[in-house]
């Protein structure tokens, strides 16, 4: 084959390719890809499932908006919002105790003061404060596990902050239980079945893979939060709510539990882009059906207090864009 032959050959074959390339190349979908990562918490709890639920609905609709979604799972409340203060998340899922805290710069936030780019996109499901037992152990309410050993949670979770708050309140101190573990979510029950722990506390929406499991593996029993302490802070604390704990939802738990607790809400930074916290929350609302049936926790939810309870930062441009349009908010 002569030179200008083989040239006129190669030019045939890589003329389509270029073509191709050039193509994609100006693809909106393919040139405008945005990833974005929503921070959770342990993998047994309602935070992981909700944010792949809201991963799921975004990815599906990934075409039209050209933003893929990733879930993580995180330490939870605390350490989602300075990790989307730090830049290294996009969304995160934060009690509204710990919202409010990080807008004010108070209790866990003291130090580094309020997070000033911190916004709200929507909030989710209930998280009633939820104290398990070990059945051996004869708790019949909080106050006896004074001298008993209790996780009270993982530093940087939300639980973990709203117990020290309460244990303030009431006046104990993490000494006064003879142990105070700090296991994470994922590892409470296990570690109440192995016998290694009298109880836990857990600020999680209900039904829970992480209460189910100690309570179907070793008998363990739902124990009421109530009193005095518990009245001061939901008097006082506008983020904070009595509720019940449904009974029958747990192999022998078949009554209710009071007990107080928060909202689950869903943040992001002001850095976060506009278009892309439209994208994420108008996928949510417009698959709201399908959202709600994603995980038991999410049924009840409704879109006006999605956009309503439990919100102390302002909300991000990029949702209030999309809750104007919708009428929810003026």
């Amino acid at each position: 084959m002569s030179t200008r032959t083989l040239a006129k050959t190669t030019l045939k074959i890589l003329a389509p390719v270029a073509l191709a390339c050039a193509t994609l190349g100006g693809a909106p979908a393919l040139a405008q890809q945005k990833f974005v990562t929503i921070g959770t918490g342990g993998v047994t709890g309602v935070y992981y499932a909700a944010g792949g639920a809201i991963c799921r609905l975004v990815n599906k609709d990934r075409a039209k908006h050209g933003t893929r979604c990733s879930v993580e799972s995180t330490a939870a409340s605390v350490f989602n919002v300075n990790a989307i203060k730090s830049g290294e998340l996009d969304f995160g899922f934060t009690q509204s105790d710990v919202q409010y805290n990080a807008v004010k710069g108070q209790a866990q936030f003291k130090d580094g003061g309020p997070v000033g780019d911190l916004r709200a996109v929507f909030a989710v499901h209930p998280e009633p404060f939820t104290v398990v037992a070990r059945k051996e152990a004869n708790i019949a309410k909080f106050e006896d596990f004074k001298g008993k050993r209790f996780n009270v949670g993982n530093p940087g979770s939300g639980t973990r902050a709203s117990m020290e708050e309460l244990l303030a309140t009431m006046g104990w101190k993490m000494s006064d239980f003879s142990l105070a573990s700090e296991l994470k979510a994922d590892e409470h029950g296990p570690a109440l079945c192995d016998g290694k722990i009298d109880g836990f506390v857990y600020g999680v929406g209900h039904p829970s893979a992480n209460i189910q499991d100690p309570t179907t593996t070793c008998g363990a029993k739902l124990v009421p939060l109530t009193g005095a302490a518990v009245d001061k802070l939901v008097a006082e604390k506008p983020y904070y709510a009595k509720v019940n704990i449904p009974g029958g939802l747990y192999p022998g738990n078949p009554n209710p539990t009071p007990t107080y607790g928060v909202l689950a809400t869903v943040v992001a930074s002001a850095k976060t882009p506009a278009d892309t916290v439209y994208a994420v929350t108008k996928t949510v609302f417009d698959n709201f059906d399908e959202f709600k049936k994603l995980h038991p926790a999410l049924a009840h939810l409704t879109p006006e207090s999605m956009v309503r309870d439990g919100l102390s930062a302002p909300l991000h441009e990029g949702a209030a864009r999309f809750y104007k349009e919708k009428g929810w908010i003026k």
